[in-house]
């Protein structure tokens, strides 16, 4: 390769080097906006939930940058194959990061509307962290596989996700049969459906980033497809 052409081909790399450090930058800040709207919602801290919304302008301009990042290099570098994969992927992590970003926000502006009205505090026995932790979890793992290109480890994110499900589910029954013993509380209760919402919709997100792992790595969209035949079809590959 003449020294030109090399040169572009490591500039080239260092770009796209700085442009997946900045998505892992992005997605450790929306992990941290997450923990704290939990940690407010836990001890009723109604300031630090008031900290987490004036910070989500943090994430969104994050995603802006890395967006106009990726652009700029696809028009001037027009990269071909794994590489502009690598790049779709990163668009595509970014809009899922933010949106996660706003989840943390909805869980804090429920945590507000709960810890400052005159009302009783929150439904007892009803616990959403066990099932905030796993989808934090599925988004560290996501993050993990896209920093290391790990296929398989972003295809545990998409088992991980049905557990999820499954504990927003049990959540909401717990809430229906709350309600129906004590119809006064109905105001909390919805406002936990909504912080139960918020939860489970970070997991789908989290999935999403793992689903994308696994396209920027195998080349195959696994989107819409079922788990099963994504680790006998896509992941069972070497």
């Amino acid at each position: 390769m003449p020294g030109n052409e090399q040169h572009t081909s490591k500039q080239f790399d260092a770009e796209l080097e700085d442009i997946r450090s900045r998505v892992l930058q992005m997605g450790g800040l929306v992990e941290q906006q997450t923990l704290a709207a939990l940690d407010a919602l836990d001890d009723g801290n109604v300031q630090l939930a008031r900290r987490v919304i004036e910070d989500d302008h943090r994430v969104n301009g994050l995603e802006v940058q890395i967006d106009e990042d990726c652009n700029t290099v696809i028009a001037r570098r027009q990269p071909a194959a794994g590489d502009l994969r690598m790049l779709m992927t990163v668009v595509k992590t970014i809009t899922d990061l933010e949106r996660i970003g706003d989840e943390a926000t909805k869980i804090a502006r429920m945590t507000q509307l709960i810890y400052e009205s005159d009302r009783p505090v929150r439904p007892r026995g009803i616990d959403v962290r066990h099932m905030a932790d796993a989808a934090l979890t599925m988004l560290r793992t996501a993050l993990d596989a896209f920093a290391r290109l790990d296929a398989n480890a972003a295809g545990g994110v998409l088992r991980q996700d049905e557990a999820v499900d499954d504990e927003f589910r049990s959540i909401i029954r717990q809430l229906i049969t709350y309600v129906m013993e004590d119809p006064r509380l109905i105001s909390h209760a919805l406002e936990m459906v909504f912080i139960a919402k918020a939860i489970e919709r970070i997991g789908d997100h989290s999935k999403n980033i793992a689903e994308y792992v696994i396209y920027m790595v195998k080349g195959k969209d696994v989107r819409h497809t079922k788990v099963e035949d994504i680790e006998r079809e896509v992941l069972s590959q070497h």
